[in-house]
């Protein structure tokens, strides 16, 4: 049994009903392999949990912090509303498939990871400028796996979804940019945030998960979302420099 998770870097589990099996880490769940006939039901409920999670941890913004500018609470409102929006598409593509909510685990790590920083810029800085900066990424390359296979309707949906998240880690990175202006020490915050994310990332998903899996930097797509040219740069030459340490290990 893989020990527990550490306490100081995640909250508690987010409400489930009795459909949903939670666990905590990766190699909790099947896992199944993409040659398996369930992989793709298997992923599509995933992926609508963490659309779910995604809901959750911006409704908590909007909770936790009532004093933020109103333009700010706008935007985290209208994300809540996208990213609703994506957990019943992703649920539509789950039972068009012949799946079911509950066929498979769950994992919340997202929602307890981003819920447990103490200050909103923190939690900007790791839901949209990391989690769905990633998602860029993921997305960009499944609409082009999606249309190769032929499998249209999981691609139109993806370029919907890609629309959605590129304006999140815009608006994101806008208001981070305007909290480090305002106070420099907001620099040290989010910097202490994404390395317990990094750990706390390790610790859920462990080497089983992570190693050798990346997808290439959508270049276009950050940069709609507001990266700058050297951000984009650095993201690219950090990713050559992790796939080369793997190769050669």
């Amino acid at each position: 049994m893989p020990p527990a998770l550490s306490p100081s870097l995640f909250t508690e589990n987010p409400a489930r009903d009795a459909r949903f099996q939670v666990k905590d880490r990766w190699i909790e769940c099947p896992n199944l392999p993409p040659e398996h006939p369930h992989h793709q039901i298997e992923f599509f409920q995933r992926q609508m949990n963490e659309e779910i999670n995604s809901i959750e941890a911006s409704a908590r913004c909007l909770t936790d912090f009532p004093d933020a500018e109103w333009e700010l609470r706008l935007e985290l409102a209208r994300q809540c509303a996208d990213e609703s929006r994506h957990a019943r598409l992703y649920r539509r593509l789950l039972e068009s498939r012949g799946g079911y909510v509950g066929q498979y685990p769950v994992l919340n790590f997202q929602y307890r990871i981003i819920t447990n920083r103490k200050t909103l810029v923190e939690r900007l800085a790791i839901q949209n400028r990391s989690f769905e900066a990633g998602g860029i990424d993921a997305i960009a390359f499944g609409i082009t796996a999606a249309r190769q296979a032929g499998d249209h309707q999981t691609a139109d949906m993806y370029e919907a979804q890609l629309a959605d998240e590129v304006n999140h880690v815009r608006f994101a990175n806008r208001w981070i940019r305007k909290s480090i202006e305002k106070d420099r020490r907001a620099l040290l915050a989010i910097g202490a945030a994404l390395t317990d994310t990094a750990i706390a990332f390790a610790e859920v998903m462990g080497k089983e998960a992570t190693e050798g899996v990346s997808y290439p930097i959508d270049e276009i797509g950050r940069l709609d979302a507001g990266f700058t040219p050297d951000e984009i740069r650095d993201a690219v030459q950090i990713q050559a420099a992790e796939r080369n340490a793997t190769e050669h290990r």
